[in-house]
């Protein structure tokens, strides 16, 4: 039997980073097994429906790489792969269970519905159901006669298809992440599955479209697994208890204390995004932000999320695509859930960007200055990248971090100015600018060597030199080696600076 699965996001929004990685799970799963992923747009909620957001979803998958080998948009021997477009498949399918005595019409109005709720609040019980019990005393196909019945489709009055679940029955399946489950029908309601507007609800679609598209097995989040007794139910309703597929739900994305599902809004809270790529609210006009746009590569999101929730077994962590795929199982996936950590996403994205040669960072890094009217030599800003990429996490920390190589210094770090400049300072350092102007090949090692032989023929220390180089010409303490850097900076831009920053100190320390 060849593996089926599919990811069925609906479009009522962005995309959720842990739809990603529900995504991605299906992904590795069918990849491993020589199997089809499928795109499957589950719209049955029309009043749901946010527009552009199934536009979002094909383009989150198609960043994070994750190709679907049938769906909306593709095509594929089952379509069509959008469930509003498979309307007209799901009323035979609905009154066929009800035909086997598994569902029945229920004709109850709104207020019918709200009277049944206050009368079960009011007798104490706080969570009322329509099932086995209250379905005696309501308006349906099985407290009304079968004439009714006739009578009430015949004149078109409103109708939902329900369930029927049998009273105090159990249902079990076996879960391929949490082994088996079972639930007595005494905890369950009577879910619609068909709506007045001729819409079929998520379970209805979902089992009919799973079944016709030949899925193998359902991937999906924990969130889920509560409804998984009606699907199972279902199956066994219709009689295709023999094709049913294997079930496995993931563990929760706790947020990063542990305590609850991670939510957009924690990633408000905590700074950090939850949607693969920026996002637009069309009525709101909220924006929300991306891993795309911050600057993740997608290789890197990947990786960090397979690890959300499953280990190979190893203590390595660094795996490209074609590796996931092939240590990927699902008797490796935690039953409990699994804390998102950001800075642990970055640190991913880290160690791909060290991955990235020279020539690939400037290309990420152009459109950054190209945004800030800036114009470099494409040699220059490679030894930019290759000086600055072990320190940075995004392509844009290129700039952010190494703006000095870009632009004259802003501010100098004053607190270390203040307590290594001297009163002879001034005169060393322009003494050691006037080697520096002398030497004719301005490498790192040749600049190294002056800065040596100065410091020697002055008898000073390290610690009293180059600090103080350093917030010269770049402003801070921090960065790539100073010789390097200086070397890349070049001879003219970094005795300009050092002459500059001279006056600065020497006037800033005379008020001191």
């Amino acid at each position: 039997m060849s593996v089926r699965v599919r990811f069925a996001p609906s479009p009522t929004g962005p995309l959720h980073i842990g739809g990603v990685r529900t995504a991605l799970y299906n992904y590795l799963f069918a990849k491993k097994n020589g199997g089809k992923f499928l795109l499957r747009i589950e719209d049955t909620d029309q009043t749901r429906y946010v527009p552009g957001a199934e536009e979002y979803i094909i383009e989150s998958l198609n960043w994070c790489g994750l190709e679907f080998d049938e769906g909306v948009g593709k095509g594929g021997d089952f379509g069509p792969y959008r469930q509003s477009d498979r309307k007209h498949l799901y009323v035979d399918y609905a009154h066929q269970l009800v035909e086997r005595g598994h569902a029945y019409y229920a004709f109850d109005s709104p207020e019918d519905l709200e009277a049944m709720r206050e009368k079960l609040k009011a007798q104490g019980n706080p969570s009322p159901q329509y099932n086995s019990v209250t379905r005696q005393y309501m308006k349906n196909s099985t407290t009304l006669s079968a004439d009714e019945v006739k009578s009430k489709l015949d004149a078109g009055d409103q109708y939902v298809v329900r369930i029927k679940f049998p009273r105090n029955e159990e249902i079990r399946f076996e879960d391929e992440i949490r082994g088996w489950v079972t639930f007595n029908t005494n905890q369950l309601d009577d879910k619609v599955l068909y709506k007045s507007d001729g819409m079929p609800t998520y379970h209805l679609a979902n089992v009919v479209d799973d079944y016709l598209m030949k899925i193998t097995h359902v991937i999906r989040g924990e969130e889920w697994l509560p409804s998984c007794p009606l699907h199972v139910f279902m199956y066994r309703s219709f009689g295709w208890e023999n094709v049913m597929p294997k079930f496995a739900h993931l563990p929760l994305i706790l947020r990063p204390d542990g305590n609850g599902k991670l939510s957009k809004r924690d990633g408000d809270r905590l700074g950090f995004p939850v949607f693969p790529l920026d996002w637009a609210d069309p009525e709101t006009k909220e924006k929300s932000s991306g891993y795309r746009e911050l600057g993740f590569l997608p290789e890197a999101l990947i990786n960090f999320l397979a690890f959300i929730g499953w280990n190979p077994g190893t203590n390595e962590e660094i795996f490209s695509k074609e590796q996931l795929i092939e240590l990927f199982s699902l008797d490796r996936i935690h039953k409990s859930g699994a804390r998102f950590d950001f800075e642990k996403a970055k640190w991913f994205n880290h160690e791909y960007l060290k991955k990235k040669s020279d020539a690939e960072l400037a290309e990420m890094v152009k459109p950054v200055l190209i945004g800030k009217n800036i114009s470099v030599s494409e040699d220059y800003l490679i030894e930019v990248c290759r000086l600055m990429k072990e320190r940075t996490h995004f392509p844009n920390e290129i700039f952010s971090l190494g703006y000095f190589f870009f632009e004259e210094v802003k501010d100098h770090d004053m607190k270390t100015v203040s307590k290594k400049w001297k009163e002879n300072s001034k005169e060393n350092f322009t003494q050691m600018i006037s080697k520096f102007e002398s030497v004719s090949n301005f490498s790192h090692y040749a600049i190294e060597n002056a800065v040596k032989d100065f410091m020697t023929e002055k008898n000073l220390g390290m610690g009293d030199v180059l600090p103080l180089i350093r917030v010269m010409i770049a402003g801070t303490t921090q960065g790539p080696p100073v010789f390097e850097m200086m070397a890349v900076l070049g001879k003219e831009k970094v005795v300009s600076r050092m002459k500059n920053a001279i006056e600065l100190f020497e006037s800033t320390s005379v008020k001191n």
